[in-house]
């Protein structure tokens, strides 16, 4: 686990820097978390866009009005429940990881992206839709759904609680956990090994380059891989 902020900053940067979400799963797949990838469906906005932060997980559900008075849940009187609240209290490079509802409207926009950006972000990553796609990939803040969809969530949905576990199709996020995500997917590293995961893809990745530059010069993959242990 990743004790002090700045050390987490550092290693962070580094990662964006050098590290992809495959390095990052092959790892952990020695480790014996095999289930840590969200489904391919969750791709980013655009093919440049790259995360790597902690999850700030996000409960969301299907409402049927934008305020329901009758109702005995209070959240159900709040147009949005408590999504402003939510996005409100991110940190610097913590993910707004978001689950629960329908895939029938969108979970995430610019002006979310906008608050999220001053606020030191590192991205969204939604198992649902998004919105306003061009105004995203204008700011270039990481954000990986389903796609874009514009139907608005007022009237549809509402966040119920947030910084708690969430599922997101068999995998669990904790608050906590270190999030990456690039063009080839999104992967979940859980808290307590993150700090392994991240110096083992590291080497993994020096290693990689050494086996590029030995098939470049003309060494089989087989002789390669007897050689480095990586392919």
């Amino acid at each position: 686990m990743i004790q002090d902020r700045q050390t987490q900053a550092e290693l962070f940067n580094l990662a964006r820097a050098k590290l992809n979400s495959a390095v990052v799963g092959d790892i952990l797949d020695t480790l014996g978390f095999v289930h840590q990838f969200l489904s391919p469906k969750i791709q980013p906005l655009s093919g440049q866009m790259m995360l790597v932060g902690t999850a700030m997980p996000v409960l969301e559900a299907d409402a049927y009005a934008l305020r329901e008075d009758s109702a005995h849940n209070s959240l159900l009187k709040k147009p949005f429940g408590l999504m402003f609240e939510a996005l409100d209290d991110l940190k610097t490079d913590e993910v707004y990881i978001a689950s629960g509802s329908s895939p029938r409207y969108a979970l995430w926009g610019e002006l979310m992206a906008t608050r999220a950006m001053h606020l030191g972000a590192a991205g969204a990553v939604l198992n649902g839709y998004s919105r306003d796609t061009h105004g995203v990939r204008r700011l270039g803040f990481p954000t990986f759904s389903y796609g874009s969809y514009a139907q608005d969530q007022g009237s549809r949905g509402k966040v119920l609680d947030y910084r708690i576990p969430i599922e997101i199709e068999g995998i669990l996020v904790h608050p906590g956990d270190v999030v990456v995500g690039d063009v080839d997917g999104v992967v979940i590293v859980p808290k307590a090994v993150s700090e392994e995961v991240f110096r083992l893809a590291l080497e993994k990745v020096n290693t990689e380059n050494l086996v590029r530059i030995a098939i470049e010069n003309g060494m089989s993959t087989v002789e390669a891989f007897e050689r480095f242990g990586v392919m």
